[in-house]
């Protein structure tokens, strides 16, 4: 167990475990996005920061099948940040709050040496998608191609640049196909962590392990946010999940069956 898991672990309470606390018809969730840890100040600017870190939370919600309704910032500047780079944020927030029909609230501000932001996102939801539902015999799939951000993250680190349309800047998140096919689904969560971490976390809440169809390339298994969806599925519905991929021009890539055996993740966490 990383130091991450056993943290949580600590906190014995029935709501924790999926991608946001379900309470009453309410999903509630958390997000950090933090200068040197997720980004570089060198790499993006005020308002891409403000729209991933407003994407990365929203993505929770999603992944519930819940309707974001409400955010909170809290947001830490330094000192030097100019009025121009302030509202650069404000626009961010803004642009991607009014694309998703999310009411900005309140939260807080502070004076800090680098810019960190978390974001809290309210949403609403008849269907909670969890965890939890995870039987012997599903189907296991993800949307979307994995490893780019990833290779993203690496090109950055080695000075290059990136096109303003690359995954690592422009999250697509996959709010259609969830909303349509959320009868259907049984398990979902986003790729926050990677798919063998994100896998690990399904697998041990699930007590259950999985049958891959073909081995899975490392730097696809091991490829932190991506906020694309894993879901698992029953058998008799794969005709109806690959219509409503094909309906939201969502690709989708069926890659296992949940199986009574251990799984072992053989990925580095991304945490601590």
């Amino acid at each position: 167990m990383n130091l991450e898991n056993y943290f949580i672990s600590q906190f014995n309470n029935k709501h924790i475990g999926d991608d946001g606390a379900y309470i009453d018809g309410y999903v509630y969730s958390k997000d950090a996005f933090f200068e040197n840890v997720h980004f570089k100040r060198e790499w993006m600017s005020c308002y891409e920061i403000a729209k991933k870190a407003m994407l990365v939370n929203i993505s929770d919600a999603i992944a519930m099948n819940a309707d974001p309704k409400y955010a909170l910032l809290s947001v830490a500047m330094p000192k030097n940040i100019t009025k121009l780079e302030m509202k650069e944020l404000v626009l961010g927030f803004e642009d991607v709050a009014s694309q998703y029909g999310i009411e900005i609230i309140g939260g807080d501000t502070l004076s800090n040496t680098k810019l960190d932001i978390t974001v809290t996102i309210i949403s609403k939801t008849a269907r909670p998608l969890r965890r939890t539902k995870l039987k012997e015999g599903m189907l296991l799939a993800y949307t979307g191609r994995l490893g780019d951000s990833l290779q993203n993250l690496k090109k950055l680190f080695n000075l290059g640049r990136l096109h303003k349309k690359s995954k690592f800047l422009n999250i697509e998140l996959r709010y259609e196909f969830v909303r349509r096919s959320a009868r259907v689904l049984k398990v979902g969560m986003d790729i926050s962590d990677g798919l063998g971490d994100d896998l690990g976390k399904i697998a041990s809440i699930n007590k259950i392990g999985f049958k891959f169809y073909k081995p899975i390339k490392k730097n696809i298994l091991c490829s932190g946010e991506e906020y694309e969806m894993l879901v698992a599925f029953d058998k008799r519905d794969l005709k109806a999940i690959r219509r409503r991929s094909v309906q939201t021009r969502t690709p989708l890539t069926i890659f296992a069956s949940a199986q009574r055996k251990k799984y072992v993740n053989r990925c580095k966490s991304h945490h601590f």
